[in-house]
């Protein structure tokens, strides 16, 4: 697990980072990855994308295809640095001397460009990332900033079969969409993998030479799919397995479920909820520590079930397995597994006269507007104002 200072240094560099100030953000973030190098080239009319353009194919002899590399949406672009085996030397050179090896690759060139839309597809970047590859004979690393958002572009190399002084271009991997002010715990997890420190580490844990071609299998391998995937039914694996030696369960029920039954329901019902909180039809907040706690009676995170039954089960039964016109507090005893139903007035007591249809518990037949007083188990939902008895997708 990464260390909580690690991420945090990494989520500073995101949240300062300023397009407007490319270049200085991009090396910011870089070095909190622990990529750094003075060896660089000073464009002349930079971050002009057209001056970048006029470098690159004068240094190539060869043309940046404008229509695939988007470059009509390019607002800058700044070359940031070379990485060689000098830039990333500690008490021992990093690259151990190799036999001359065809298609080796020698050093890596870090570009940052920002784009002017708002988003882009996998695919779009995935071939600016290419594009850009074709004119140097190294790798390229890609960094986009476009809207408040950075993807990170690796590009896979290999000699080609015939040509050993060629190299074939192969897939892409990126890590896309890293919200700068918000960032994905799952994404900095990835950058943190990403780091130079954790990549050495992982070209020891396996054996692998330390080449150029060594570091970018290992940086790809950060981004690998497959690996990803297994990390995270790795860890999901684990805390189901702690769920079910933990957590207890309803043994009033007409029928007695086992334990393995009931974690695996929560499990799914919560990866459902945090899907449509991904795609924003859910209020983040809510799942936000800060913004709940201080509104719900009795919270105790260690041992207390105040959070489970007055947001995430009102949001597993009363609001996304309830028709819309129909939503509201769940009505269940509190003896049950349910919440309290606001139409008991023992949770919440509404100022609107007559009580709004979402704290009476009726059917919605008023848009009258609703000033909750927020007294017990129920967690206020974002916005001053009026409130909801639960969050409407």
């Amino acid at each position: 697990m990464p260390a909580p200072n690690a991420l945090a240094d990494i989520a500073a560099a995101l949240a300062a980072f300023a397009p407007a100030r490319l270049r200085a953000s991009s090396l910011t973030l870089l070095a909190a990855l622990g990529y750094r190098s003075d060896r660089t080239l000073p464009i002349p009319g930079a971050p002009d994308p057209a001056a970048f353009r006029s470098l690159a194919e004068a240094a190539s002899g060869k043309t940046l295809h404008a229509e695939k590399a988007k470059f009509a949406e390019w607002n800058q672009a700044e070359l940031l640095f070379q990485l060689t085996d000098t830039e990333v030397q500690t008490d021992r050179s990093l690259f151990q001397d190799a036999p001359l090896e065809p298609g080796l690759l020698e050093s890596y060139l870090f570009f940052a460009i920002e784009l002017r839309g708002a988003r882009y597809s996998r695919t779009a970047l995935a071939d600016v990332t290419r594009q850009l590859n074709r004119l140097f004979p190294m790798p390229v690393v890609v960094l986009f900033s476009y809207a408040d958002r950075l993807s990170l572009a690796v590009v896979h190399c290999r000699p080609h079969q015939r040509d050993p002084s060629r190299d074939v271009l192969g897939r892409v991997s990126l890590i896309r969409d890293i919200d700068t002010k918000h960032p994905h715990r799952a994404h900095l997890d990835i950058l943190h993998a990403l780091s130079l420190p954790e990549r050495l580490h992982w070209l020891a844990a396996h054996q692998q030479p330390r080449t150029f071609d060594g570091l970018l299998t290992a940086l790809l391998s950060a981004l690998d799919t497959e690996a990803l995937n297994k990390r995270f039914y790795t860890a999901l694996f684990a805390w189901f397995t702690r769920a079910v030696a933990e957590a207890t369960f309803p043994t009033n029920q007409a029928r007695t479920r086992p334990p393995e039954e009931h974690v695996i329901r929560l499990i799914t019902r919560l990866l459902f909820v945090w899907f449509v909180k991904e795609k924003g039809l859910i209020a983040a907040e809510l799942f936000t520590e800060a913004q709940v706690a201080a509104l719900l009676k009795d919270y105790d995170r260690d041992t207390g079930d105040a959070y489970y039954r007055a947001v995430v089960q009102n949001l597993f039964f009363a609001t996304l397995n309830t028709e819309v016109g129909k939503r509201g507090f769940s009505r269940e005893k509190r003896a049950t597994h349910r919440a309290t139903s606001p139409a008991t007035g023992t949770d919440v007591k509404c100022r609107t006269r007559p009580p709004c249809w979402r704290c009476s518990g009726a059917r919605r037949s008023s848009t009258a507007g609703c000033s909750t007083v927020w007294t017990a188990r129920r967690p206020r939902p974002p916005g001053a104002g009026a409130s909801t008895a639960s969050p409407t997708p």
